[in-house]
């Protein structure tokens, strides 16, 4: 990784963490966690409002550009059409050693196992047997 990308992700991580505590400053509806001040200058009702949303909009630009931007770095250098097939080709490699396809057939001698449910979903699998005919009916 370059140290401007690595610069510019750390410069991204301090404009998130702003971005939150801004937007947590600000005044809601029900009251939030905006502060008081005096009735004129910067931390006025109306004057806090204002810096708060115009700090929102300029730190929320900064981190979408700043995304753009990283993303763009990051692609750079990278083709998209190296597919990682070494599992396939073991999986492949693996099949024909034993076999058996990995399409569901089944290998010529199935391991035991040490499922204690096997049996019962075993015996699930055989038809039923015949109910056994009830006595007849008194009248």
């Amino acid at each position: 990784m370059s140290s401007l990308f690595t610069f510019l992700l750390v410069v991204q991580a301090v404009i998130a963490a702003a971005m939150i505590g801004v937007i947590l400053m600000q005044k809601s509806e029900g009251g939030g966690l905006g502060v008081g001040g005096s009735p004129a200058g910067l931390l006025s009702a109306r004057g806090a409002a204002d810096f708060m949303t115009r700090a929102t909009t300029v730190l929320a630009t900064l981190f979408v550009a700043l995304s753009i931007v990283l993303a763009a770095m990051a692609s750079v250098g990278r083709s998209g059409s190296t597919i990682d097939t070494t599992l396939s080709k073991t999986a492949q490699q693996q099949s024909g050693s034993t076999g058996s396809s990995l399409t569901g057939a089944a290998p010529a001698a199935a391991p035991a196992s040490d499922d204690p449910l096997a049996a019962a979903a075993a015996s699930a699998n055989q038809p039923a047997a015949a109910p056994a005919q009830d006595a007849p009916a008194k009248q």
